[in-house]
C-alpha cells in the first residue's frame, strides 16, 4: 500500500512566516492533489518547545519557529486537513534536530501499521525536512518517491536543492517531477 507523507507545511514555513521557504505555500495544491488519490496521508509538524537547540537563542542556526500551539505551527490552511489521517509531531525534544518525520515518533510503526511498502514524500523543506524523512524512510526499507513539484528548498546556499535532490536519487530515492 502507498502513504503520503506531507512534511511540515506549516505556517512558519510559508511567506510571511518565521522561517518561509520562497514559494514554500506553492506546495498546497500539488499536496492536496496528491492526497486526494493517497489511501493513507500522513502530515507531519515541526513541534518545538519554546528553548529548542536548533533556535538562534540556544545556539542552534535557525530563528524561533514552529513553537508548540502557536500559529507559526498550525499547518498551513491551504492543506486540506480532511484528507489527512494522521498528524505526527517532531522535533519535540530540546536536543534533537527533529529533520526526519521518524526521529522520535511513532511514523515507522504507523506506517506498518497499515502495510505501507512505498511512501510519497512531499512539502517542507526539501534540503531538509523532507530529505532526512526520505532518506530515514528508504533506510527503513519503504520504497521512497519524492515529488519534486510538492516540495520546496530553504537554499541556505544556492544550490542545495539541487544538491539534496542528487543525494536522494544516490541512495535510490526516486525523485519525480
Amino acid at each position: 500500500m502507498d502513504a503520503l507523507l506531507v512534511i511540515d507545511v506549516q505556517n512558519d514555513f510559508c511567506p510571511g512566516g518565521a522561517l518561509a521557504v520562497t514559494d514554500g505555500d506553492a506546495v498546497v495544491e500539488p499536496i492536496n492533489r496528491l492526497a486526494a488519490s493517497a489511501p493513507f496521508v500522513v502530515a507531519t509538524r515541526d513541534w518545538h518547545p519554546a528553548d529548542h537547540g536548533s533556535f538562534v537563542d540556544s545556539g542552534g542556526p535557525w530563528p524561533v519557529h514552529c513553537v508548540q500551539d502557536t500559529a507559526g505551527a498550525a499547518l498551513h490552511p491551504g492543506v486540506d486537513s480532511g484528507q489527512v489521517d494522521v498528524i505526527v509531531d517532531k522535533g519535540q525534544a530540546r536536543d534533537l534536530e527533529g529533520y526526519s518525520g521518524f526521529e522520535g515518533t511513532e511514523l515507522e510503526r504507523l506506517l506498518r501499521e497499515r502495510n505501507v511498502d512505498t511512501v510519497h514524500v512531499a512539502g517542507l523543506a526539501l534540503d531538509y525536512c523532507v530529505k532526512a524523512t526520505a532518506l530515514d524512510a528508504k533506510r527503513a526499507g519503504f520504497d521512497v518517491i519524492v515529488h519534486r513539484d510538492a516540495t520546496r528548498a530553504v537554499d541556505v546556499v544556492p544550490g542545495d536543492g539541487d544538491r539534496a535532490v542528487e543525494e536522494l536519487r544516490a541512495a535510490g530515492v526516486q525523485v519525480v517531477d
